[in-house]
């Protein structure tokens, strides 16, 4: 097998291992790039191509890693990832490991470590790598990555999301949200929403956002119920997808652009968490993307001449 053969053959696992460690889908895509030039140009050939790759990435995404972080903190309104609609990479071995770390909620979980920190946590608690291959990746002994395993394992261990374990009772959930959403049904809306529930928008200051995250399941039923069903008079429609593994659509205008995602986290019947990715540098990946700005107004005028 040639470079280029191995090097496709990896690209899955390799984009992969980036977006958990970066949670952004262009930074991701940038960092297996950059990992396949360096490949190219090497005039040898490793053992193991597999070892070799993602030592190489994890280092580029640690590296990207951590000047993404300075401009996190300065992110105007709650910073969410890119979202994500398909994973590439599938192991039926690990597929619960791969499903509930993808998620949005174990994303900003990771926000929490440090880049050494998420990066020994996603190749280890994720993908199964041995300690010795581990330490290659980051540049640490294998007894400092185990000690950043344990770090790692202690922050995420506390505050690790819980979902509905079940699919078909996620989905059946979520079709129930998406006709009351579409209705305008506030009391069926909040029969769905935990009591705490949390609405969180990210327009990263390029499109309109919500100023805060909204809370409870009244406040964030009837937002809900006020907002959609006037987009839907201005021919914004939606179609449900998974996002990050869990319940979600993507909104798109009359022309078919996407507007927005919605991502649900869903326990025990109840939607405890809706997600919105507004900002269009998150959803260029995804297609063409819509005028929020021009959305915004239109449903403005629209509630006016109700």
């Amino acid at each position: 097998m040639g470079k280029v053969e191995e090097f496709e053959e990896l690209r899955p696992l390799l984009f992969s291992i980036a977006y958990r460690i970066l949670g952004s889908v262009g930074e991701a895509e940038d960092a297996v790039q950059e990992t396949w030039l360096r490949y190219h140009a090497s005039r040898t050939r490793p053992v193991s191509a597999k070892a070799f790759l993602s030592a190489t990435v994890t280092r580029i995404a640690i590296d990207v890693l951590r000047s993404a972080r300075v401009r996190r903190e300065q992110y105007v309104g709650p910073w969410l990832p890119e979202p994500l609609l398909d994973d590439p990479y599938q192991d039926p071995a690990r597929a619960a490991e791969l499903a509930d770390s993808v998620s949005m909620a174990a994303l900003l979980l990771l926000e929490r470590l440090s880049p050494l920190e998420r990066s020994v946590f996603v190749l280890r608690e994720v993908f199964a790598f041995g300690f010795d291959e581990i330490a290659a990746a980051v540049g640490r002994s294998e007894a400092a990555c185990r000690q950043l395993l344990v770090r790692a394992r202690r922050h995420m261990h506390e505050g690790r999301p819980r979902f509905e374990a079940d699919r078909q009772d996620r989905q059946e959930l979520a079709k129930r949200f998406f006709e009351a959403l579409t209705q305008g049904d506030v009391d069926g809306l909040q029969n769905l929403l935990s009591a705490d529930v949390q609405l969180i928008g990210d327009g990263g200051g390029k499109a309109p956002q919500l100023a805060r995250a909204v809370a409870g399941a009244e406040n964030v039923a009837r937002l809900l119920a006020t907002v959609y069903p006037l987009m839907a008079r201005i021919d914004i429609t939606f179609e449900a997808h998974e996002v990050n593994g869990q319940p979600g659509a993507l909104f798109r205008d009359r022309d078919g652009k996407i507007l927005h995602i919605l991502a649900l986290d869903t326990l025990d019947g109840q939607i405890q968490t809706i997600r919105a990715v507004i900002n269009p540098d998150k959803l260029s990946h995804l297609g063409p993307v819509a005028d929020a700005w021009a959305v915004d107004q239109e449903v403005k005028q629209t509630r006016k001449t109700q």
